[in-house]
């Protein structure tokens, strides 16, 4: 019993910061909730299915809007994912092997990933900035590579600098990863790969990816979720009205629920999305742990 019990604790937390509230999201999706009944919400009409049928009523503006935010968090998660993984690896590899200063480039590499979200994010929203912005300054005045300062913040540049200042906080993390399973590879492997006249390139093929395969495996997942509820980013670039083209899905179901108060349709977004990405986290373990067996 006494094993029971010193779990007990950690069990009762789980329910009241993660299981309760989801709950409760839940059972609000199902209400015609909106800020007339803030102050007793359980008195809120019931909507039945009509939040969610609302939601993916692709012909209407909700669900229009609801696919448009899909498609850009799906378009951008894919190009965070695909450079922070290729940065971290290139880095990775590139520090694998012992030099003078090998610290401190590691160290150097981690920055983003350690500074603050609030404070890395305020700082590139400066730098995006038109007319005094660093970006600009450099692109514009330095290198004359176009006659006009581009606007980063707003418009179709707008998705772009979202996904520079993604990777930037994200490749980090990839790089830690990766840094750590490389270490776990026997040098053996690589020396016997050099006798048999296998180059650099070679040898990461051959050697240091399959020996990755269990952390790439964890990696990609976590880096996908990340990246596709990210909110923050967004939110301190852009405030509480993300641009069309980067609005995000995070951003899209705040909007419906605390600046448009339909927290109904908010909350039936919310568990969609939880659906999504209970299915593809599914699919993408038995396909990747099929995989291994096979192996």
């Amino acid at each position: 019993m006494l094993p029971y019990f010193l779990l007990l604790p950690a069990v009762v937390l789980e329910l009241l910061i993660h299981v309760v509230p989801m709950l409760v999201g839940v059972g609000i999706s199902f209400l015609r909730l909106t800020q007339f009944y803030l102050r007793n919400w359980s008195a809120a009409p019931a909507a039945g299915f009509d939040n969610y049928r609302l939601a993916l009523d692709f012909n209407q503006a909700a669900g229009e809007a609801l696919l448009h935010s899909f498609l850009v968090t799906l378009g951008f998660t894919v190009l965070v994912l695909g450079f922070s993984w290729m940065f971290g690896l290139a880095a990775a590899v590139f520090t694998q092997r012992s030099f003078r200063g090998r610290g401190l480039i590691r160290t150097v590499f981690l920055i983003p990933y350690a500074l603050p979200v609030f404070a890395s994010v305020i700082m590139w929203s400066f730098m995006f900035q038109r007319d005094t912005g660093i970006v600009n300054h450099v692109l514009i005045d330095q290198l004359h590579l176009a006659d006009q300062r581009p606007f980063w913040l707003i418009g179709q540049n707008s998705f772009y600098s979202l996904v520079i200042v993604e990777v930037w906080r994200s490749w980090p993390f990839a790089f830690l990863m990766l840094t750590a399973g490389m270490q776990s590879i026997p040098q053996d492997l690589y020396e016997a790969a050099a006798m048999d006249g296998a180059g650099v390139f070679a040898q990461i093929r051959w050697v240091t990816m399959p020996m990755l395969k269990s952390v790439n495996r964890v990696l990609l997942i976590v880096l996908f979720l990340w990246t596709f509820l990210e909110f923050t980013v967004p939110y301190v670039l852009f405030g509480k009205s993300a641009p069309e083209q980067a609005d995000l899905i995070s951003m899209h179901i705040y909007q419906n629920s605390f600046v448009t108060w339909n927290f109904g349709t908010g909350s039936a977004m919310s568990v969609l999305l939880l659906i999504f990405l209970l299915v593809v986290t599914v699919g993408y373990l038995a396909v990747s742990s099929r995989g291994s067996d096979n192996a």
